[in-house]
């Protein structure tokens, strides 16, 4: 089993990331980080260039929650996915078996969430592995 999260450097996401990391830790649990980000197109020249710029977003946006479960001696695994987040987020779920999947939020309200279709919103429609949602602190 693991601790799966959703993790985009956002505020939401490093509230998550703190959340996660003490779970991960407390159940002896991998973390898997997951970055996911679809391509605006998937044939043509410059697919190849979106799949790579996606990968370097993904690295550098997770580099940070390595070096904080790593220091919490937490292992982690790294998922960069060229998917769009909420795919990504359930299919690393259920490939790393995820006790839960944990996302930070943005303080939209739920109608707005329906209406745009947030991450936190989707997964907690979606998601068969439990989703817990973590609200961004302010300030």
């Amino acid at each position: 089993m693991s601790i799966v999260l959703g993790y985009d450097e956002s505020p939401g996401a490093r509230s998550a990331l703190e959340l996660a990391i003490d779970l991960a830790a407390r159940l002896g649990e991998p973390l898997v980080l997951v970055f996911g980000a679809a391509p605006p197109g998937s044939v043509g020249e410059e697919a190849g260039e979106h799949y790579q710029a996606i990968a370097e977003m993904g690295r550098t946006a997770t580099a940070h929650a390595v070096q904080a479960a790593r220091a919490a001696g937490v292992a982690t695994v790294v998922e960069v996915l060229p998917d769009k987040p909420v795919d990504a987020l359930l299919d690393a779920a259920e490939r790393h078996d995820a006790r839960v999947v944990v996302v930070g939020t943005y303080g939209e309200t739920p109608l707005r969430g329906a209406i745009l279709g947030s991450v936190p919103h989707k997964l907690l429609h979606l998601s068969r592995r439990p989703v817990l949602c973590v609200p961004a602190v302010e300030g």
